[in-house]
């Protein structure tokens, strides 16, 4: 019997010193424990994604220094541990075995991912050998997370000998991600047949949460999976060479299944949920920050906001300002002074009207003979910018944004207005998906005025005004939004769904126009295979659109 525990805990990038210490803490608790092994995230020492910061050399010297250093610490105990490597001119995506105090093997991932949020190839130099080491009379291989997606791999550890797969991971989050790596580890143990561990890091890293949840194959298919997202521990696992069996110690938190029958649902508007605080939490306080500050609107958008960085940071460090004009009704103050009110968070109310017509007297002259249009919409909503911004830097809090996809996707949005902050909480979640979430936090404890919930969306910077008068309906909107920049679908194939043709090609044509604003946009929490930012890549600058949106 080989006990193993797995080290799924938060490893923030560039943190090397503390990298250090997390990871001494726990090989000190598996020595503790009784284990033979622990096993670390992907690029744990450096946390993961490094990115560019892999390019200067002084990064990569405290890397080298970092590992000498661990070497030290490890007795007792074997070390499986990841961490950026150069030699020569090559630079690798690497994990060390060491074994009293020496690594006795060094192993380079060899399938290096360059799709959606990886950019591997623009910094690692692929290895092509497998490594395996007995441990107690049983012969592990090790593969690094993308590794385990393709069976070359996986057969090349087997021909060298290995009877189990340590496959150490920094995989994020996305609203599928789970189920693709349930058929992954079976596809392998199909391909291989051989037991695997699956340890995955845990933490928000600016757009990207890593969401943990390690899991086990049996030799025999049998699947055991960590299913609540982001939590962190030191996992210990039994593995039984004799039957190939791989067992968690402990039951809390798993879910169980023969291989190749159906996983059991999972709740994944909980687990988004989840995500959306983790990465907010992390997002603030790694940057230094303590405190927020929301514009409180009343609608649905900054409600959602409010309970996520409530439940995130706790209501002490969370601010909400409501800043009324001529056109915020009375609804709207009510239900801002509610849910501020359920919260217990500190809230405020501070007037735009001085400010904004200050600046309608600024222009007076020069818009002499304009009607009035969007222009006085947009002056609103910058008046609040600009307040929001000044709190921030009088007393040093952050300021969240709180745009939805749908409205950033067709720039429902005022730049330099309800867009600036330092991070956007709901900025991968369509609006249909925004009152899922309301409606989900709901059920745990009052948190958002069914009323928010209720009522028609409006911006409330004209008369009257709905975001109907300007966009379709969000069941609709939503439906092309998901086809068009989730699936990358062309018009012609949305069309083929049932949608107007008129429809499809004058959202298609917001999503293009608006590719500016959305590249000056805060960050904020990545929960789609293609959200705005690290995912979907467009060219401000480009001469195809009207093709695209007249002919396509």
């Amino acid at each position: 019997m080989t006990r193993i525990s797995l080290a799924q805990r938060d490893f923030p990038v560039g943190d090397m010193t503390g990298n250090l210490t997390r990871a001494r803490e726990c090989i000190s608790a598996a020595i503790a424990g009784g284990a033979d092994l622990v096993l670390f995230p992907e690029l744990a020492i450096s946390g993961y994604p490094p990115e560019d910061l892999l390019l200067r050399p002084g990064f990569m010297h405290q890397c080298h220094q970092t590992v000498a250093e661990l070497l030290g610490y490890v007795h007792g105990i074997d070390v499986v541990i990841g961490h950026p490597w150069q030699v020569g001119g090559d630079r690798y995506n690497a994990v060390s075995w060491i074994r009293e105090g020496k690594v006795i093997g060094r192993y380079f991932k060899q399938i290096l991912p360059n799709y959606a949020v990886f950019d591997e190839h623009r910094y690692f130099t692929a290895g092509s050998q497998p490594l395996v080491t007995d441990l107690n009379g049983s012969k592990l291989g090790i593969l690094i997370c993308e590794d385990a997606w393709r069976p070359e791999p996986a057969a090349a550890a087997r021909a060298a000998g290995a009877e189990l797969l340590l496959v150490t991971n920094a995989s994020p989050f996305r609203d599928d991600k789970f189920a693709a790596r349930i058929a992954m580890m079976n596809g392998r143990h199909e391909d291989c047949g051989l037991p695997m561990v699956y340890c995955n890091l845990v933490g928000g890293q600016d757009e990207l949460v890593f969401d943990g949840r390690s899991m086990l194959v049996s030799s025999d298919g049998l699947m055991s999976a960590m299913t609540e997202p982001c939590e962190e521990g030191l996992m210990e696992v039994v593995y039984r060479p004799q039957t190939g069996q791989l067992r968690f110690e402990s039951a809390d938190a798993l879910r169980q299944t023969e291989h190749g029958d159906s996983w059991l649902d999972e709740d994944v508007i909980a687990g988004i949920y989840k995500i959306l605080v983790r990465g907010l939490k992390d997002y603030v306080l790694k940057n230094g920050f303590s405190d927020v500050v929301i514009g409180l609107s009343g609608g649905i958008d900054s409600a959602l906001t409010m309970i996520l960085a409530t439940d995130a940071l706790g209501a002490d460090h969370v601010h909400a300002v409501m800043m009324p004009s001529r056109h915020t009704s009375q609804l709207s103050l009510k239900l801002a002074r509610q849910q501020t009110s359920m919260l217990d968070v500190d809230y405020r109310e501070l007037s735009i009207e001085p400010a904004y017509e200050a600046t309608l007297d600024s222009l007076e002259v020069t818009f002499e003979g304009c009607a009035e249009d969007v222009t006085e919409e947009n002056l609103q909503a910058r008046v609040r910018g600009n307040l929001l911004m000044a709190l921030s830097n009088k007393f040093g809090w952050m300021v969240l944004a709180t745009g939805n996809k749908s409205e950033l996707a067709v720039g429902y949005s005022t730049i330099y207005g309800d867009m600036c902050g330092g991070f956007s909480p709901i900025k991968d979640c369509l609006k249909s998906r925004v009152y899922e979430l309301s409606q989900f936090r709901n059920s745990l404890s009052p948190a958002i005025p069914q009323a928010v919930i209720d009522r028609p969306p409006s911006a409330e910077l004209a008369p009257g005004q709905l975001d109907l008068d300007s966009l379709p309906e969000y069941e609709v909107l939503d439906q092309i939004l998901s086809r068009y920049v989730e699936q990358d679908r062309s018009i012609a194939d949305i069309v083929g769904d049932g949608f107007d043709e008129d429809l499809v090609r004058r959202v298609a044509a917001m999503v293009i126009r608006n590719e500016y604003k959305r590249r000056q946009g805060a960050p904020g929490v990545r929960i789609t295979s293609k959200a705005f930012g690290r995912d979907r890549r467009y060219p401000i600058t480009s001469g195809w659109h009207e093709d695209m949106i007249n002919k396509t």
